[in-house]
């Protein structure tokens, strides 16, 4: 890929938008399942995601995708948006808090090689040192905040949701190129929302019978992690390249940490607050730019005499 992509303030803001609201989905999708199952969970929060993007779209007047990639984006919302968000949900009430934390951090490892193979992203080798160097401070971080680390056969569904969730950003990347970010990221999640009708069939029951604190988180999944999350999160994919975005996501569980210190006071360890410099630091090695050489002063002639002639 040959595009002029660079990780400036404007990607940087969008990416700390969308990562501090999807820190806060787990605590809201753990505490809606006490009043309704996952598939129910799954369907509201990106109905009411849907519902958003039909009224952003309506007041900017945004076009829909071209009709070429209307399958694809309907492919990809499914794979991205219903199966990562049915296997997440389904694994969060079978498996450790932990086990899906430190599970679901393999995300940019994933996207990095996934944009490598689909669409020619270059990794470097300072990239790949600095992605595992974060991945060994975000497992420092979990195992220090003292959540429980149990690996058994159902943590395959957080496997899954990795692996749909890097398929859903690199795919989705070429089409920024062609089409509104607006228009893509509203598209993707209309599909997504009609593939988890079939599994949030009893949504209507469940909403009468829900108290409103339940009721309420929803409406917080479907507006800020939901709604706000993705479309920071693909306004910076179109500025900036896939496995860049991705390596922050490995941010999400310190975020998480700091919330629990300044919301809850749950004041973080020694170990954590180890754990979660050297992810600073290996997302920073991962994104940190290459010095260019100097170009000899007859090179740079021939390259500039090159350069002026018809």
């Amino acid at each position: 890929m040959h595009t002029a992509e660079r990780l400036d303030g404007r990607a940087l803001i969008y990416i700390g938008i969308a990562l501090i609201t999807w820190s806060s989905a787990y605590a809201a999708i753990a505490y809606a399942l006490a009043s309704f199952t996952p598939g129910e969970v799954a369907l509201a929060r990106l109905v009411i995601g849907s519902l958003c993007f039909a009224l952003l779209m309506w007041v900017k007047r945004t076009p829909m995708p071209r009709r070429s990639d209307w399958l694809q984006l309907a492919v990809l919302g499914v794979i991205g948006l219903t199966v990562y968000h049915m296997c997440l949900n389904y694994a969060e009430t079978r498996i450790a808090s932990g086990t899906a934390a430190i599970l679901i951090s393999l995300v940019p490892a994933a996207t990095t090689t996934l944009s490598a193979f689909w669409i020619g992203e270059r990794i470097s080798a300072r990239r790949a040192l600095g992605l595992g160097v974060a991945l060994v401070g975000v497992v420092l971080v979990v195992l220090a905040s003292g959540k429980e680390v149990t690996f058994q056969p159902m943590a395959a569904l957080v496997l899954v949701s990795v692996i749909a969730c890097a398929i859903f950003f690199v795919g989705q990347k070429p089409l920024f190129a062609r089409n509104d970010v607006i228009g893509v990221t509203a598209f993707g999640f209309f599909a997504g929302t009609l593939g988890t009708v079939p599994f949030g069939l009893g949504l209507p029951h469940a909403l009468a019978a829900a108290p409103w604190s339940h009721i309420a988180a929803l409406l917080w999944l479907g507006i800020a992690p939901t709604f706000v999350g993705y479309l920071a999160w693909n306004a910076a994919l179109r500025r900036a390249s896939v496995s860049q975005v991705s390596s922050f996501i490995y941010f999400s569980p310190p975020i998480a940490v700091l919330i629990g210190w300044v919301w809850l006071g749950e004041q973080p360890g020694w170990l954590t607050l180890i754990g979660g410099a050297i992810t600073v630091g290996g997302v920073a090695l991962a994104n940190a730019r290459s010095t260019a050489r100097p170009v000899a002063p007859a090179v740079a002639a021939a390259a500039g005499k090159e350069a002026c002639e018809p």
